[in-house]
């Protein structure tokens, strides 16, 4: 029976051996092709920006993480062969120490006892003094046998202990490798997303790509130059909260190739995230899958059902497309059916306008009341 076990367990053994060698090759093999890719990515960034390239860049992209998971899933399936490895290892030799090591302490007990008790009684049993030399060693012999097992039976239990921790080591691995996985097969979701926008937003067209870009940086340096006073405004009273302020421009305007509202919150001229300040409401996301969960108590500048074309901060699904041509978007892109723009907070409201590309960009701005900070609608009519 314990041979048929033996060879069970090596049976075993030499299984996972061998998975284990066939992952390690999988995964070596997908580094390198990982590691051919971040190459070819990184020599397409260097290029000049062009509808082409960046698709074969986002193609590269999505490649590339498919590739990531591609690793991960291997490395998972090579840790949990290892993990029932050590499973089974643990759970022998918890059965066999704890049996064992019993009989082998009971073992060396009763030998002792029966070492001091029966040495002179050995002696006078003993037909000559050659043989009672002989039984004599004999009893020396199996104890010394007896102390050398119990020494390679600790011995054992350490390599169990050490095994056991290898394991809780392992699964933490595991579980940590499990959340990559996760987050891998997430970013590859919004590649995909990002690379269909990018296709239907250009048309597949260079010249709709560059005008894109050419009107978000004419849009940039124009917000630049209203938050540096560089915009004509003209004071037009105190606002209630709530109350209308200006009307979004239909279509498209100044550095605005279509309908919408670019709500921006800054505090003594520093950017804060309008998220943090406006009510939690349920958007439509037309974003592509930018961050959009209010945290805040402000009222919304537009009336609900809100639809959301662009978040803030700079891993938005138009930088990510290079839909734009900034690489951090300073404030969140709405919409509304009712384009009606009201004030988030009460306070004195201004208006102005500012040259952008070849008309002027036309913004309120909103001072809050009893506070440093200044809340900017641009794209608008008043």
């Amino acid at each position: 029976m314990k041979k048929i076990i033996f060879i069970v367990f090596s049976i075993i053994c030499l299984f996972v051996f061998f998975t284990g060698l066939t992952y390690a090759d999988e995964i070596s093999d997908l580094q390198k092709k990982i590691a051919e890719y971040e190459a070819q990515i990184s020599n397409l960034n260097k290029q000049a920006l062009s509808l082409s390239q960046q698709i074969k860049l986002m193609d590269s992209q999505i490649s590339l993480t498919t590739l990531k998971i591609s690793e991960s899933e291997a490395k998972i399936q090579s840790l949990e062969k290892e993990i029932l490895l050590l499973s089974d290892k643990i759970e022998r030799l918890d059965v066999s120490l704890n049996s064992v090591s019993k009989m082998l302490l009971a073992r060396v007990t009763e030998t002792y006892k029966k070492g001091k008790l029966d040495a002179i009684s050995l002696l006078f049993s003993s037909k000559s003094f050659s043989e009672f030399m002989t039984s004599y060693r004999y009893l020396q012999s199996v104890q010394a046998f007896d102390r050398q097992m119990l020494i390679n039976m600790e011995q054992t239990k350490t390599n169990y202990d050490e095994q056991k921790k290898l394991k809780e080591k392992i699964q933490k691995d595991l579980e940590n490798l499990k959340v990559v996985l996760i987050n891998q097969k997430k970013q590859l979701a919004l590649q995909v997303v990002d690379r269909k926008r990018l296709l239907e937003e250009t048309k597949g067209k260079e010249a709709e790509f560059q005008k894109l870009l050419q009107a978000t940086k004419q849009e940039l340096e124009a917000i630049q130059k209203i938050i540096a006073g560089g915009g004509q405004e003209a004071e037009a009273g105190k606002i209630s909260e709530g109350e209308r302020i200006a009307g979004i421009i239909q279509g498209a305007s100044a550095c605005s190739t279509g309908t919408h509202l670019h709500f921006e919150v800054r505090d003594n001229g520093e950017l804060k995230n309008p998220f943090s300040m406006l009510r939690n409401i349920s958007l439509t996301d037309y974003s592509g899958g930018d961050e959009h969960t209010g945290q805040g108590s402000w009222s919304w500048p537009l009336s609900e059902p809100v639809m959301l074309t662009q978040g803030y901060g700079s891993n938005t699904s138009a930088i990510r497309s290079k839909l734009v041509w900034y690489n951090f978007h300073t404030g969140i892109d709405l919409y509304s059916q009712d384009k009606t723009i009201k004030a988030v907070r009460p306070g004195t409201l201004f208006r102005g306008g500012v040259a952008c590309g070849k008309g002027t960009l036309r913004y309120v701005r909103l001072r809050h009341e009893g506070s440093s900070i200044d809340t900017y609608y641009l794209h608008v009519d008043y």
